[in-house]
């Protein structure tokens, strides 16, 4: 009598799983799953700097540009400054490449009409955007005003670019 009582319940069993094929299926893709699968994008910027080169100086106004390339994420917020430089006596108004025997006042601008000096106060005179992910260039504006005078030499500068984000 065993088997006889078995045999119903056996039936019913493969019935009920005939009948609802697609909630067996469901479950193995919810086993299937990975839980817990996360990453966290912090913000970031990263520059290259394509440096400039005023050429040869004659006493007589001489201009140039560089290009900063910033690449920052997304919807990132970013103030690009440039610091005073490592002359001594420098200032972001007056700039001074030095050169064994003497100094030569230049000014970074960012604007091309070369009136505000690049410096670090936010909103004042540094360059404000937002990332996109590219590599977004940004012009900087030298000039070396006329009639200084110097020792001949090779003069130098260098400029900290200042990222805040």
């Amino acid at each position: 009598m065993a088997i006889e009582h078995s045999a119903p319940w056996l039936g019913a069993a493969a019935a009920a799983i005939w009948l609802w094929p697609g909630q067996l299926n469901a479950a193995t893709s919810e086993a299937a799953r990975v839980p817990g699968v996360s990453t966290t994008v912090a913000a970031m910027c990263s520059t290259a700097v394509v440096p400039i080169i005023f050429g040869d100086y004659s006493g007589a106004v001489r201009d140039a540009t560089a290009t900063i390339l910033l690449k920052c994420t997304e919807t990132t917020l970013y103030t690009v400054g440039l610091d005073a430089g490592t002359g001594i006596g420098s200032t972001i108004d007056q700039r001074k490449m030095t050169s064994a025997r003497g100094q030569l006042i230049y000014t970074l601008f960012i604007d091309s009409a070369r009136t505000t000096a690049w410096g670090q106060t936010a909103g004042e005179n540094t360059a404000d955007g937002i990332g996109d992910g590219a590599a977004q260039p940004l012009t900087v504006y030298g000039r070396i005003p006329g009639g200084q005078y110097v020792a001949p030499g090779v003069y130098g500068d260098s400029i900290a670019v200042c990222i805040t984000y």
